[in-house]
């Protein structure tokens, strides 16, 4: 598909698993950040999803070391199978390198750039937003996670000689301490690790470079796949939930953004069973009920942002959805 930014559910599920080690239960999160439940069964996220995911973990766990517990639990999973692929390089500067070519796979939210010295090299790391500004606690997890990673693919642990951020502290001093272990600046010209060039170079002792080779074409294939307009209806109704609003989406809005024709789209749809509209109708359906369980938010507030031009055709929709108005609806879900 062609949305502009996404990001993987590997990465979304290391958010999600990290939050609920903390009490918070993953529809009791999705909810705070305006999330479909739904939305756990897409292949990708919009990038303004993970955004919203990390401001409402901010909120939910109340640690303001949360970003930092999130890349230091990160697994080879967590960055969609090109963990894998790093563990047979020859060097960790290849296994970063080829972070740096996959990077998309795992997420289109930044990206990491090597400024080599005569004795240490910086790992640099450059957000790249949506329309949301970003999280400075996901800033916080992407250099924790890199140290997470490069001591799983050396095995040892790796200790970068000094690390900086571009923002504010948000953590105690030691939680830094505990995931860097190294001097920790802030407020600097950009984020990023700087690693000893002989740690860097050194010969892993697992590198097997026919291993790596498959690994590579392996995972040049998946990036290559996110380029192929295979629209599917998971990707119509991911489109759909990133995109509701006063104004209804539109199939041709739809099959614009996800770079087909409306005959297209209405054709590869129903080769899915499905048609627009009836998706359309699902997910108004689902963030629906998702706003209405929330005692907060009037009803009219509610008919209005899912774009129903009166708060009496909302009813309506609602009753055929529930069997019920949505005043009774919310009263049961609060008994």
């Amino acid at each position: 598909m062609t949305l502009k930014a996404t990001v993987s559910m590997g990465w979304v599920n290391t958010v999600i698993a990290a939050a609920q080690r903390q009490g918070v239960e993953p529809d009791v999160l999705l909810t705070a950040a305006g999330i479909p439940v739904g939305a756990l069964d897409w292949e990708r996220w919009p990038i303004d999803y993970i955004t919203r995911l990390w401001r409402a973990s901010e909120r939910c766990t109340g640690d303001p070391g949360f970003g930092l517990r999130v890349g230091a639990g990160v697994s080879p999973a967590g960055i969609s199978g090109v963990g894998f692929a790093l563990q047979s390089a020859a060097t960790l500067r290849e296994a970063i390198g080829m972070v740096q070519k996959f990077q998309r796979l795992i997420s289109d939210g930044g990206r990491f750039q090597m400024l080599a010295g005569q004795t240490a090299t910086w790992v640099v790391y450059h957000p790249q937003q949506g329309q949301l500004a970003f999280s400075p606690y996901q800033i916080e997890a992407v250099l924790a996670a890199v140290v997470r990673l490069a001591g799983w693919v050396t095995g040892s642990a790796l200790q970068p000689l000094r690390v900086q951020f571009s923002q504010a502290r948000l953590a105690p001093l030691q939680d830094y301490h505990d995931a860097f272990g190294c001097p920790v600046e802030f407020e600097q010209a950009f984020s990023g690790l700087l690693v000893d060039n002989a740690m860097l170079d050194q010969p892993l002792p697992q590198a097997d470079p026919q291993l790596a080779q498959v690994h590579e074409h392996y995972t040049a294939a998946r990036l290559a796949a996110l380029g192929i307009n295979s629209v599917s209806a998971p990707d119509v109704r991911q489109w759909l939930a990133a995109h509701m609003g006063p104004q209804v989406p539109r199939r041709a809005q739809a099959a614009q953004a996800l770079g087909v024709s409306e005959r297209t789209l209405a054709r590869r749809l129903g080769e899915q069973g499905q048609t627009f509209d009836r998706l359309l109708d699902d997910v108004r359906r689902e963030l629906a009920l998702q706003a209405v369980a929330d005692p907060e938010r009037t009803l009219a507030d509610i008919a209005q942002s899912l774009g129903f031009a009166e708060a009496s055709t909302f009813y309506r929709a609602f009753h055929r959805w529930t069997g019920m108005p949505p005043a009774r609806w919310r009263r049961q879900r609060v008994m």
